[in-house]
Protein backbone atom coordinates (compact mmCIF):
# COMPACT_ATOMS: atom_id res chain seq x y z
CA UNK A 1 0.00 0.00 0.00
CA UNK A 2 1.68 2.89 -1.32
CA UNK A 3 1.06 6.40 0.96
CA UNK A 4 -1.60 5.46 3.24
CA UNK A 5 -2.54 8.76 4.53
CA UNK A 6 -5.62 9.90 6.60
CA UNK A 7 -9.32 10.56 5.59
CA UNK A 8 -9.79 13.43 3.54
CA UNK A 9 -11.86 16.27 4.92
CA UNK A 10 -14.75 18.11 3.47
CA UNK A 11 -16.63 15.31 1.28
CA UNK A 12 -20.37 15.49 1.40
CA UNK A 13 -21.93 11.69 1.58
CA UNK A 14 -25.12 10.12 1.67
CA UNK A 15 -25.92 9.48 5.39
CA UNK A 16 -27.97 6.58 5.17
CA UNK A 17 -27.23 3.79 2.73
CA UNK A 18 -30.97 2.44 3.07
CA UNK A 19 -32.01 4.98 1.05
CA UNK A 20 -31.73 3.29 -2.17
CA UNK A 21 -33.52 1.32 -4.02
CA UNK A 22 -33.27 -2.48 -4.81
CA UNK A 23 -31.84 -1.40 -8.12
CA UNK A 24 -29.44 0.98 -7.27
CA UNK A 25 -28.09 -0.78 -4.00
CA UNK A 26 -25.01 -2.45 -6.39
CA UNK A 27 -24.41 1.08 -7.58
CA UNK A 28 -24.74 2.87 -4.39
CA UNK A 29 -22.65 0.80 -2.42
CA UNK A 30 -19.64 1.00 -5.42
CA UNK A 31 -19.81 4.39 -5.61
CA UNK A 32 -19.06 4.37 -1.58
CA UNK A 33 -16.40 2.28 -1.64
CA UNK A 34 -14.26 0.63 -3.20
CA UNK A 35 -14.38 -2.43 -0.99
CA UNK A 36 -17.74 -3.42 -1.85
CA UNK A 37 -19.24 -4.18 1.26
CA UNK A 38 -22.53 -5.36 1.95
CA UNK A 39 -25.42 -2.62 2.10
CA UNK A 40 -25.98 -3.70 6.21
CA UNK A 41 -22.29 -3.11 7.25
CA UNK A 42 -22.12 -0.07 5.24
CA UNK A 43 -25.17 1.27 6.74
CA UNK A 44 -23.80 0.45 10.24
CA UNK A 45 -19.92 2.26 9.52
CA UNK A 46 -22.32 5.13 8.50
CA UNK A 47 -23.69 5.35 11.85
CA UNK A 48 -21.43 4.60 13.87
CA UNK A 49 -17.72 4.57 12.56
CA UNK A 50 -17.34 6.93 9.55
CA UNK A 51 -16.24 10.27 10.17
CA UNK A 52 -18.61 13.05 9.86
CA UNK A 53 -17.94 17.25 9.63
CA UNK A 54 -19.45 19.92 11.81
CA UNK A 55 -22.63 19.11 9.70
CA UNK A 56 -23.00 15.34 9.96
CA UNK A 57 -21.94 15.10 6.55
CA UNK A 58 -20.11 11.77 6.21
CA UNK A 59 -16.40 12.52 5.53
CA UNK A 60 -14.42 9.30 4.79
CA UNK A 61 -14.77 6.14 3.16
CA UNK A 62 -14.19 2.71 4.86
CA UNK A 63 -10.65 2.69 3.02
CA UNK A 64 -10.25 5.31 4.35
CA UNK A 65 -11.82 4.79 7.87
CA UNK A 66 -9.31 1.41 7.88
CA UNK A 67 -5.95 3.89 6.83
CA UNK A 68 -7.12 6.29 9.39
CA UNK A 69 -6.64 3.78 12.17
CA UNK A 70 -3.78 1.93 10.81
CA UNK A 71 -1.84 5.32 10.75
CA UNK A 72 -3.04 5.85 14.21
CA UNK A 73 -1.86 2.47 15.53
CA UNK A 74 1.38 2.39 13.53
CA UNK A 75 2.67 5.44 15.07
CA UNK A 76 3.18 3.80 18.25
CA UNK A 77 5.76 1.50 16.94
CA UNK A 78 8.26 4.40 16.64
CA UNK A 79 8.36 4.13 20.86
CA UNK A 80 9.66 0.49 20.63
CA UNK A 81 12.88 -0.70 19.43
CA UNK A 82 11.63 -3.06 16.53
CA UNK A 83 12.64 -4.85 13.29
CA UNK A 84 9.73 -3.24 11.71
CA UNK A 85 9.67 0.59 10.06
CA UNK A 86 6.41 2.48 10.78
CA UNK A 87 5.27 2.50 7.54
CA UNK A 88 6.02 -1.36 7.38
CA UNK A 89 3.31 -1.68 10.43
CA UNK A 90 0.70 0.75 8.84
CA UNK A 91 0.33 -1.52 5.86
CA UNK A 92 0.41 -4.17 7.44
CA UNK A 93 -2.54 -3.43 9.94
CA UNK A 94 -4.24 -1.50 6.68
CA UNK A 95 -4.18 -5.09 4.97
CA UNK A 96 -5.48 -7.00 7.70
CA UNK A 97 -8.49 -4.69 8.26
CA UNK A 98 -9.01 -4.60 4.35
CA UNK A 99 -9.26 -8.46 4.14
CA UNK A 100 -11.80 -8.46 7.28
CA UNK A 101 -9.02 -10.87 8.63
CA UNK A 102 -8.51 -8.58 12.20
CA UNK A 103 -10.74 -5.83 12.75
CA UNK A 104 -10.38 -3.47 16.47
CA UNK A 105 -12.79 -2.70 18.45
CA UNK A 106 -15.50 0.04 18.84
CA UNK A 107 -13.22 2.68 20.55
CA UNK A 108 -10.43 2.25 17.70
CA UNK A 109 -13.04 2.42 14.77
CA UNK A 110 -14.67 5.51 15.93
CA UNK A 111 -11.62 7.78 18.12
CA UNK A 112 -8.06 6.34 16.63
CA UNK A 113 -6.55 9.86 14.82
CA UNK A 114 -8.98 11.73 16.25
CA UNK A 115 -8.42 14.45 19.16
CA UNK A 116 -10.24 11.75 21.21
CA UNK A 117 -7.75 9.35 21.21
CA UNK A 118 -9.60 6.79 23.10
CA UNK A 119 -8.78 3.45 22.25
CA UNK A 120 -9.86 1.12 25.14
CA UNK A 121 -13.23 -0.36 25.07
CA UNK A 122 -13.67 -1.80 28.89
CA UNK A 123 -12.87 0.07 32.00
CA UNK A 124 -13.05 -0.75 35.75
CA UNK A 125 -14.20 2.25 38.30
CA UNK A 126 -14.27 1.31 42.02
CA UNK A 127 -16.73 2.48 43.93
CA UNK A 128 -16.08 3.91 47.10
CA UNK A 129 -18.71 3.91 50.34
CA UNK A 130 -18.92 8.13 50.54
CA UNK A 131 -20.78 10.21 48.75
CA UNK A 132 -17.55 11.66 47.32
CA UNK A 133 -16.44 7.91 46.13
CA UNK A 134 -19.90 7.31 44.54
CA UNK A 135 -19.87 10.34 42.36
CA UNK A 136 -16.46 10.63 41.50
CA UNK A 137 -16.98 6.95 40.06
CA UNK A 138 -20.41 8.23 38.25
CA UNK A 139 -18.13 11.36 36.69
CA UNK A 140 -15.45 9.37 35.84
CA UNK A 141 -18.43 6.89 34.12
CA UNK A 142 -19.85 9.81 32.16
CA UNK A 143 -16.01 10.90 30.76
CA UNK A 144 -15.35 6.96 29.33
CA UNK A 145 -19.20 6.24 28.03
CA UNK A 146 -18.81 9.81 26.24
CA UNK A 147 -15.82 8.74 24.26
CA UNK A 148 -17.51 5.06 23.44
CA UNK A 149 -16.08 2.83 26.67
CA UNK A 150 -18.11 0.98 28.63
CA UNK A 151 -17.59 0.39 32.13
CA UNK A 152 -17.66 -2.10 35.33
CA UNK A 153 -18.09 -1.68 38.86
CA UNK A 154 -18.19 -3.81 42.32
CA UNK A 155 -20.76 -1.98 44.43
CA UNK A 156 -19.67 -4.42 47.19
CA UNK A 157 -18.47 -1.84 49.17
CA UNK A 158 -21.08 0.10 49.67
CA UNK A 159 -23.01 -0.09 52.85
CA UNK A 160 -26.69 -2.31 52.43
CA UNK A 161 -29.94 -0.95 52.97
CA UNK A 162 -31.15 0.55 56.27
CA UNK A 163 -27.67 0.86 57.74
CA UNK A 164 -26.61 3.74 59.93
CA UNK A 165 -24.59 6.50 58.37
CA UNK A 166 -22.20 7.61 60.91
CA UNK A 167 -21.91 10.87 59.99
CA UNK A 168 -25.69 11.69 60.14
CA UNK A 169 -27.29 8.88 62.25
CA UNK A 170 -29.30 8.37 59.09
CA UNK A 171 -30.16 5.02 57.33
CA UNK A 172 -28.52 3.96 53.99
CA UNK A 173 -30.56 3.78 51.07
CA UNK A 174 -28.19 0.95 49.82
CA UNK A 175 -25.88 -0.25 46.78
CA UNK A 176 -28.97 -0.46 44.44
CA UNK A 177 -30.44 3.03 44.71
CA UNK A 178 -26.84 4.31 43.83
CA UNK A 179 -27.15 1.67 40.95
CA UNK A 180 -29.96 3.24 39.69
CA UNK A 181 -28.30 6.83 39.44
CA UNK A 182 -25.65 5.21 37.57
CA UNK A 183 -28.29 3.84 35.16
CA UNK A 184 -29.99 6.95 34.92
CA UNK A 185 -26.49 8.63 33.93
CA UNK A 186 -25.80 6.15 31.35
CA UNK A 187 -29.56 6.61 29.91
CA UNK A 188 -28.58 10.31 29.53
CA UNK A 189 -24.94 9.57 27.55
CA UNK A 190 -24.92 8.49 24.00
CA UNK A 191 -21.35 6.28 24.10
CA UNK A 192 -19.08 8.71 22.12
CA UNK A 193 -22.51 10.62 20.80
CA UNK A 194 -23.25 7.19 18.28
CA UNK A 195 -24.73 4.26 20.96
CA UNK A 196 -25.69 3.85 23.68
CA UNK A 197 -23.89 2.89 26.68
CA UNK A 198 -22.87 -0.03 28.64
CA UNK A 199 -22.07 -1.29 32.65
CA UNK A 200 -21.48 -3.90 34.05
CA UNK A 201 -22.66 -4.39 37.92
CA UNK A 202 -20.91 -6.71 40.68
CA UNK A 203 -22.38 -6.90 44.09
CA UNK A 204 -21.48 -9.85 46.56
CA UNK A 205 -23.93 -11.56 47.99
CA UNK A 206 -21.62 -14.13 49.99
CA UNK A 207 -22.77 -13.38 53.63
CA UNK A 208 -19.29 -10.85 54.25
CA UNK A 209 -21.31 -7.86 53.18
CA UNK A 210 -25.01 -8.81 53.90
CA UNK A 211 -27.51 -11.27 54.42
CA UNK A 212 -28.24 -12.33 50.44
CA UNK A 213 -32.30 -12.13 50.85
CA UNK A 214 -31.47 -8.47 52.23
CA UNK A 215 -29.88 -7.62 48.67
CA UNK A 216 -32.00 -9.52 46.68
CA UNK A 217 -35.32 -8.23 48.32
CA UNK A 218 -33.37 -4.25 47.69
CA UNK A 219 -32.46 -5.82 44.15
CA UNK A 220 -36.06 -6.12 43.05
CA UNK A 221 -37.13 -2.79 44.20
CA UNK A 222 -35.42 -0.89 41.40
CA UNK A 223 -34.25 -3.52 39.20
CA UNK A 224 -36.65 -2.66 35.79
CA UNK A 225 -34.66 1.02 36.33
CA UNK A 226 -31.46 -0.75 35.54
CA UNK A 227 -31.46 -1.12 32.11
CA UNK A 228 -27.92 -0.59 31.25
CA UNK A 229 -26.64 -3.07 33.68
CA UNK A 230 -25.18 -6.50 32.26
Amino acid sequence: MAGTKLPKRGRKRASSAAKFNKLDIDSAVTSKDELQLPLNTMEVLEQRYLLRDQRRNIIETPSELFARVAHNIAAAEADFKSDYSVPDIEEKFYRMMRNLEFMPNSPTLMNAGTSLGQLSACFVIPVADSMEGIFDALSGMARIHQTGGGTGFSFSNLRPKSDIVDSTKGRASGPISFMSIFDQATGVIVQGGRRRGANMGILRCDGKTAPTERYRANRSEYQPGLASFQ
